[in-house]
């Protein structure tokens, strides 16, 4: 595979090809990052989580020796955790953060000291390539939902033909510059050329659609574009209007501690939310410690697929304990200057497979461009008005390159042979399906279960994966006991 990057780890693409390529990187990660604060019901800080993704990407490369081409940006994993944490405040997310950060900070340590041998017996290919897959199949219904969704019409938000249109335009145009071979400057950025032609699209339609006052063909909300510029009187901002400070969780927690008071952004996402105590805080450190325990397998499963596609084993080189370290420290560092724990992404990982540029100075100037970019206000309202059904076109080969890549690990593995199946059949039908596991840690007066900590589908695929690998192992160990 590493004969066919364009660009490998080390080389450093030439001026304005670099800011393009990274860019490239922004729009790729973009929808997954500043989806997380949304969910969470803290929309407005979607510039804080692209400065934290910008800050913990930094930290990550500087703790890999810059040797790891990959983005770390908001982690999904963690959104069951950080509705706990919300309901404490910035505190309560800072504290949630440290903990999973420092479940990373831990294996790493005790990997520096006996290797990683037992890593590679815990989760072998015939766990990893199904969870790869599985990341990528988990998340077709998202890309999907997307690519029929409106972002300005609300009547027909659930479905429009047009949206679809739209979203092919995008997904057509990203595999038409990334297959052919005439251009390679469009074939280094698909993805660019894939949401300007879907952003164009939709814009026409939209145009039309406010001129016959049509709102099926209204897809593009540009709302956000003139909120930004005008206030409710009609009168220009000012310069709050071109740039403006993200308020990262620090910034919040510091102002809780000092006046004693929940923030306001806290208080729209949960009107019940209130200052951290003893008794909260063992309750955030229940929620994030076992979904970072699983995470780590995620981990594993990112960058040995990123191995197979720069044709290096990350996981000796630079080696797991400093991957670990790098997204454990780069998931609190991400907080700290963001709003939640950062972790590697697909997207990112599918962005270099897909456009051949493994270049480290392209991931590195990404950062940068996204801890800039976060202080431009106009530059973040612009991406606000990305429709969703461009987002799916994108996601729509990105997703399908993890799933993909997952199903190449297939090619070693002999699934005529019981065990082989058995766990791969566990993983892909407990995943798909959506097993999850829900442990209570809050009771009601009547004894009735107040709250849960959930572990998602794809982790509890993983555990039960690992637990049908090790029960068939013992069952074959024991079986050749007794023929010897």
């Amino acid at each position: 595979m590493k004969d066919h990057l364009i660009y490998d780890v080390e080389d450093r693409p030439k001026g304005g090809k670099l800011l393009l390529f990274a860019l490239q990187q922004v729009l790729a990660i973009l929808a997954a990052t500043i989806a997380v604060p949304s969910i969470i019901g803290l929309p407005t800080q979607m510039p804080a989580a692209i400065l934290g993704a910008g800050v913990g990407t930094l930290v990550y490369q500087l703790l890999t020796k810059f040797k790891s081409p990959v983005f770390l940006g908001s982690s999904f994993a963690f959104l069951g955790s950080l509705g706990v944490a919300v309901a404490y405040g910035y505190c309560g997310i800072l504290l949630g953060s440290i903990v999973a950060g420092l479940v990373y900070v831990v294996i790493a340590t005790i990997i520096h000291f006996v290797g990683t041998d037992w890593v590679d017996k815990l989760m072998p290919p015939v766990i990893i390539g199904p969870t790869v897959a599985l990341i990528g199949l988990s998340l077709a219904g998202n890309a999907m939902g997307d690519m029929v969704r409106s972002n300005a019409s609300v009547q027909y938000g659930s479905y429009n033909l047009i949206c679809l249109l739209c979203g092919l335009v995008t997904f057509f145009v990203v595999i038409i510059c990334s297959s052919q071979k005439k251009s390679i400057t469009a074939k280094l950025i698909p993805f660019i050329l894939g949401i300007a032609a879907g952003y164009a699209c939709a814009a026409v339609f939209t145009l039309i659609g406010n001129y016959a006052g049509l709102d099926y063909l209204k897809v593009i909300d540009f709302s956000p574009v003139i909120n930004n510029f005008v206030d409710a009187e009609g009168s220009f901002r000012g310069l709050s209007a071109i740039f403006g400070v993200p308020e990262f969780a620090l910034i919040g927690a510091i102002r809780e501690l000092t006046t004693g008071q929940i923030s306001a952004e806290i208080l729209g996402a949960n009107e019940a939310a209130r200052l951290l105590d003893l008794g909260s805080c063992v309750e955030v450190v229940i929620a994030f410690l076992p979904v970072a325990l699983v995470v780590f397998a995620e981990h594993i499963a990112d960058h040995k697929n990123l191995s197979s596609i720069i044709g290096r084993d990350l996981i000796r080189e630079p080696g797991l304990k400093r991957t670990l370290l790098g997204d454990g420290i780069g998931s609190i560092a991400g907080t700290v200057f963001g709003i939640c724990p950062n972790t590697t992404y697909g997207e990112s990982v599918g962005c270099v497979a897909i456009t051949r540029n493994a270049s480290i100075a392209t991931i590195t100037t990404t950062a940068f461009l996204c801890m800039g970019l976060s202080f431009l206000r106009p530059v973040m309202v612009v991406l606000q008005t990305i429709p969703a059904c461009v987002m799916g076109g994108v996601c729509l080969t990105l997703y399908g390159f993890i799933a993909v890549s997952g199903l190449k690990m297939f090619r070693e593995l002999d699934l005529n042979e019981n065990r082989n199946l058995f766990v791969v059949a566990a993983i892909l039908i407990s995943g798909i399906g959506g097993l999850s596991i829900q442990i209570p840690y809050a009771f009601g007066a009547d004894g009735s279960i107040a709250a849960t900590i959930q572990i998602t589908p794809i982790a509890t695929a993983l555990i039960l994966g690992i637990l049908t690998n090790a029960v068939l192992s013992k069952v074959e160990k024991s079986k050749l006991g007794k023929e010897a």
